[in-house]
């Protein structure tokens, strides 16, 4: 398939593409459909790694008809919503294509968050079934008392090991852990026995059929759903493709982005899974850990956020690394500072490796990056340039006029892997999904940036309040909701505070109501609330309490000068 070209638009970034193909032809079939090609292509091929135990293409294929077998028999049906609460394991990785071999969509949800988080995902999507690890078991029980779940599936990370792994995790990790009991949810092996004998199951969408949901924060910074469909995660698998010319099928990836968020999914899974690459998948890990996990598996690509990189530099067991199996080192998710990149850079050097970071760009609205440093030729501060069939520009905010070079304004693009639109939001998601005087729709990224005469984008600043944290999008809003639910709190401000680990971390700004005064044991109390609602990496680090809070000349809570006042501290 090949997208339309835009010959209103400029691009001036296609006169520095170098060996990269401006425009791409794209496979139109659905996400297991691309799966099942690699399969053919690369049948023997590692397709994953996973704690000792591995599995071809060939095998991978095999296990996703197995699991659609099993999801019809459980009465799962095309157009049904599936809930997907897990790490990064084989489970997940089946479960995500052979839901969307069934012609269902698969809601990815972070197994972490809170109870209400993912009673809200849950009944927003209108999934219908969810699976999760049996250590979540108790957390799903507190869910289905909030929202209506007809099938829960229970799996355990030693359903995806060796014998030998089985036993090493039970001595270990899986004693410590209570074995559920009762008969509202079905076990993954139970559920997989009874598909056996299924055959009628398969249901092929069309390529622009929503295939996924996952959740960011829209262009006002509270949690919404975002229907992504097989066309885009398809063209960006083969956009990413593109814009690596050095991959070969069977390089290694080491998948640490988790299934959940659209750089893991998309990138480290998908771009892999449609290329013949090998995901090592990794369910948890530290820095520490990290290292170890390059030393032992010495991939080709890695792919993290800033934080993972700057924590990695402070760990010894880096020190001894040597690192010249790498072909590619990207970063997203949030904004890499030039002496980051250096630091990092010279880290590499200094390890064997012969290539440097390349940062990446972009947003949920168009699963994950859509732009990136070329190969070849990077400019300090730059977020690189547009993927192939993918256009930018920059526009004054709060209108669709595009403005000169140099100039300061609203990211702006357009492309293949463009949302569907947000799941019951058709509002936002036209506020979000604009048409412009070209003739095309543009998605408006609520983010402040500069094009310069080359065409390479440079981000400046979110222009929706967000914290960005470890890579997680954290919505200032939700937790002042979650803070002043407290029988102690009047009015209550969250912000982005800069750390040299995270980036930046949550700090809370809380005024009492009258009658309450400050003490530790209050806010000890009061973090013990927002804990029953807020996820644990979403969780304010500090608590300041505060007698009076600045406000606007309208009366708003002024969360600027508060940033302000912790940036000047």
């Amino acid at each position: 398939m090949m997208i339309p070209q835009a010959p209103m638009v400029k691009a001036p970034w296609l006169d520095n593409y170098g060996d990269v193909a401006p425009h791409l032809d794209y496979y139109t079939g659905t996400l297991a459909g691309a799966v099942e090609q690699s399969a053919k292509l690369y049948p023997d091929v590692i397709a994953y790694d996973f704690m000792g135990s591995s599995a071809t293409y060939k095998r991978l294929v095999e296990d996703i008809h197995r699991c659609a077998k099993g999801l019809t028999a459980l009465g799962i049906k095309a157009g049904d919503r599936v809930t997907i609460c897990m790490p990064n394991a084989p489970q997940t990785l089946t479960m995500f294509y052979a839901v969307n071999l069934i012609g269902a969509v698969a809601n990815m949800v972070h197994p972490l968050s809170a109870v209400n988080e993912i009673a809200f995902c849950i009944r927003d999507s209108g999934s219908v079934a969810a699976i999760t690890l049996d250590q979540f078991y108790g957390k799903f029980l507190e869910v289905r008392k909030q929202c209506e779940l007809p099938h829960l599936i229970l799996t355990s990370i030693k359903d995806a090991l060796s014998s030998a792994m089985k036993l090493g995790y039970q001595l270990t990790e899986g004693r410590k852990l209570p074995k559920p009991e009762g008969s509202d949810f079905i076990w993954w092996k139970d559920m997989l026995k009874n598909g056996a004998k299924v055959s009628d199951y398969r249901h092929d969408m069309q390529a622009d059929d929503p295939a996924a949901i996952l959740y960011s924060g829209g262009t006002t910074g509270t949690m919404k759903g975002i229907y992504l469909s097989n066309m885009n995660f398809n063209a960006l698998a083969k956009q990413v493709i593109a814009t690596n010319t050095f991959f070969r099928p069977g390089d290694k990836m080491l998948a640490i982005m988790p299934m959940f968020h659209g750089f893991g999914l998309g990138v480290s899974i998908h771009t892999m899974m449609a290329s013949g690459g090998h995901c090592i998948l990794i369910p948890r890990f530290t820095p520490k850990t990290y290292a170890g996990l390059l030393k032992k598996h010495r991939p080709n690509l890695i792919a993290g956020v800033p934080s993972l990189f700057e924590a990695l530099l402070r760990v010894p067991e880096a020190d001894k690394l040597e690192l010249s199996c790498l072909k590619g080192v990207f970063s997203g998710g949030d904004s890499l500072s030039v002496e980051l990149k250096k630091r990092f850079d010279e880290f590499l050097a200094s390890h064997g490796a012969t290539v440097q970071v390349r940062e990446g760009y972009g947003t949920t609205e168009c699963v994950t990056a859509s732009c990136l440093t070329p190969i070849h030729y990077a400019k300090e501060g730059s977020i690189g340039q547009p993927f192939p069939d993918t256009y930018y520009k920059i526009v004054a905010v709060g209108t669709t006029e595009e403005v000169p070079y140099g100039t300061e304004g609203e990211i702006c693009l357009t492309g293949p892997t463009m949302m569907l639109g947000y799941v019951n939001h058709p509002q936002e998601t036209a506020d979000t999904m604009k048409q412009h005087a070209d003739g095309l729709t543009w998605v408006h990224t609520g983010d402040l940036g500069m094009m310069d005469e080359e065409g390479f984008i440079y981000f400046r600043q979110r222009i929706k309040r967000m914290i960005i944290t470890n890579g997680y999008n954290v919505y200032p809003s939700q937790i002042e909701n979650v803070l002043e639910s407290h029988p102690a709190v009047h009015l209550s401000c969250v912000i982005g505070v800069k750390d040299d680990i995270r980036m930046q971390r949550v700090k809370a700004f809380v005024m009492l109501k009258s009658g309450f005064e400050p003490s530790d044991e209050l806010r000890a109390d009061i973090l013990a609330h927002c804990e029953k609602s807020v996820a644990r990496y979403a969780m304010p680090k500090e608590l300041e309490f505060r007698s009076e809070l600045p406000k606007t000349l309208v009366g708003k809570v002024a969360y600027r000068v508060l940033e302000e006042e912790e940036a000047n501290k």
